[in-house]
C-alpha cells in the first residue's frame, strides 16, 4: 500500500494534539501502514523491561512511542513556522514535489 504522506523521516513537526501538545521534534520514522510516526522527545512513555544480555539489570526504560500522523504539522524549514504541505507537478524532473501551502516554497 504506497500512501502519499505529509510528513517524511528527517522532517522537523510540531505536535498539534495530545500530552505532547505545542512541542516540536525530529521525526524518526515513519510508518505508512499504521499512519504513525516516531517524533524524538516526543509522547514519552516508560517501559518495564526484563534483564537481558544488552541490560542485565533490566527496570525502567524511557523511550518515545508512535502518534498518529493526522496529530503533526510541518514546520517550514525557511521561516520556521508549521504549515501545511501540498503537491505540485515539478516541471523540470515531472515528478510530485512537496510545497508549502503559507509561502508556496519547494519542501526538500
Amino acid at each position: 500500500m504506497n500512501k502519499k504522506l505529509h510528513i517524511k523521516k528527517g522532517d522537523l513537526v510540531k505536535v498539534l494534539t495530545g500530552d505532547s501538545r505545542g512541542s516540536e521534534g525530529k521525526v524518526l520514522t515513519v510508518d505508512g501502514q499504521k499512519y504513525r510516526a516516531i517524533v524524538e522527545g516526543v509522547n514519552k512513555i516508560s517501559k518495564h523491561t526484563k534483564p537481558n544480555a544488552k541490560n542485565t539489570n533490566g527496570g525502567i526504560v524511557e523511550q518515545e512511542a508512535s502518534i498518529h500522523l493526522s496529530n503533526l504539522m510541518l514546520i517550514e524549514p525557511a521561516s520556521g513556522t508549521p504549515t501545511r504541505v501540498g503537491r505540485k507537478l515539478d516541471e523540470k524532473s515531472n515528478k510530485l514535489v512537496r510545497i508549502s501551502k503559507k509561502s508556496g516554497e519547494v519542501i526538500k
